[in-house]
């Protein structure tokens, strides 16, 4: 910024403002007065040698004091969307949310607020997006909500039913669906402010077009996963460029496997950076009654790992395992941290998969006095090493070397939560009937 030291004036609305060009460097160069005070910025001064902006003086006045303390103050008379506006206008929308809220932290969580979804049905999916929004999937709906909070365009798949939402980026998500009532099913991106298709993936098998289910999603930095289903019963999971949208590659089990198991019923992708492997599992809800779990390589396109609570394999003949403690798993997480898959069964047990030798398994004790029935939701989700187990009514919070049970969360009601996702310094979390959603963060320190 040219002149950091020097007075400035704005008139804002009418209202004359004056602080230092210091001031408005805190707010970075990627804002509105990064820009003003960079020698590119053609902006020009009135007679009275002030910057004119046409918007809102009471809020500027508050932005300003939150670039001078640090601190947001806001006081009754304004709204705090219109302040959130007039944030995002100003580029600034990221220090009122560090002025608002903490670093997340999981025995810190506090709750927030509850959303009311006006839908037909009950939601069945909850995604955080990456800034702190987020989009709840009711039956062929999907409802989507900016960090402010405020509903955009929702994303209307007529008789197709929604699987799973996947955030691509904060403008940007993905959908995946099954054929219902004579819907085509498949897969397509979708604009988050809008609502607009901007693109349909295919699958083609000698240039003829296919329909299918899409389940479960997942993506790395250029490529999208999803578990597939068509109607000639050919599953596997598909693999698209991020960019172009052309399917790239197709993961489907060895025909007359030991196990019999279909890739496009995968219940959980997970992509794990630090390896360039994909994370495949197949839960206990199959009709087999086991759970398989796999990593297939990207970079030699094949499976290089493989677990299973009746087979284990590893770069070798399947081996009979006689451990039925994992018959019951409910949902797996993968801690490329710790080299390991997180896996809970019906007794809320751990059980941590080692990445390394896949047949050897660490169990930690479970929750004390519990008990969960068939119908309960279970959901693990992980950030920055703590570990969030969704059962029932709880979400309980684990943290240190040895996960350790730090804190547990409930609504205020005791309703029961179908869904969990975190992003954006939040927690979401979705009951099973009310058609709400419930918004848990974590409140800034008391300033001294």
């Amino acid at each position: 910024m040219a002149n950091q030291k020097g007075r400035v004036k704005f008139n804002v609305g009418g209202k004359t403002f004056e602080t230092t060009a210091t001031t408005f460097a805190v707010a970075g160069r990627n804002s509105f007065f990064g820009a003003l005070f960079d020698e590119n910025w053609n902006l020009q001064t009135d007679q009275s040698n002030e910057y004119f902006i046409n918007r809102d003086p009471d809020c500027f006045g508050v932005l300003l004091n939150l670039l001078r303390t640090g601190e947001l103050c806001t006081p009754h008379h304004i709204p705090e969307k219109l302040l959130y506006r007039e944030a995002m206008f100003y580029g600034l929308l990221d220090h009122v949310r560090s002025a608002k809220w903490g670093p997340f932290d999981g025995n810190r969580l506090r709750f927030s607020q509850s959303i009311t979804n006006y839908a037909a049905d009950f939601g069945t999916v909850i995604r955080a997006s990456p800034h702190g929004g987020c989009c709840v999937a009711h039956n062929n709906v999907v409802r989507v909500y900016d960090w402010m909070l405020e509903e955009h365009p929702p994303v209307n798949l007529d008789f197709q039913e929604v699987n799973d939402v996947g955030w691509i980026d904060e403008e940007t998500f993905v959908v995946g669906a099954s054929e219902r009532q004579g819907g085509g099913g498949g897969m397509g991106l979708f604009s988050a402010s809008t609502g607009e298709l901007r693109h349909r993936f295919q699958v083609t098998c000698w240039d003829q077009l296919k329909g299918y289910t899409a389940g479960a999603l997942c993506s790395s930095s250029d490529k999208i996963f999803s578990s597939c289903k068509s109607g000639d019963n050919e599953n596997g999971i598909c693999v698209w460029d991020k960019v172009t949208g052309k399917l790239i590659d197709c993961y489907e089990e060895a025909s007359g496997s030991q196990l019999d198991w279909s890739l496009g019923n995968a219940d959980r992708l997970q992509w794990l950076h630090g390896t360039n492997c994909l994370m495949v599992a197949s839960l206990s809800k199959n009709e087999k009654n086991y759970s398989l779990i796999s990593l297939w390589d990207v970079r030699v396109k094949k499976k290089v790992w493989n677990w299973s609570d009746s087979f284990q394999y590893s770069n070798g003949p399947w081996i009979k395992y006689s451990d039925s403690s994992m018959k019951t798993v409910r949902d797996v997480i993968a801690m490329e941290e710790v080299n390991s898959i997180c896996a809970v069964n019906q007794n809320a047990e751990f059980g941590f998969l080692d990445l390394r030798r896949p047949r050897e398994v660490t169990w930690v004790k479970g929750l004390r006095n519990f008990s969960m029935s068939n119908e309960s939701k279970v959901k693990l989700a992980l950030h920055d090493g703590q570990l969030f187990l969704l059962t029932g009514r709880r979400i309980s919070v684990f943290c240190g070397p040895d996960l350790e049970l730090t804190s547990r969360l409930q609504r205020p009601d005791g309703a029961a939560i179908c869904d969990i996702s975190l992003g954006g310094d939040r927690l979401f979390a979705l009951p099973m009937e009310g058609n709400v959603f419930d918004i848990w963060e974590t409140p800034r320190p008391p300033i001294v």
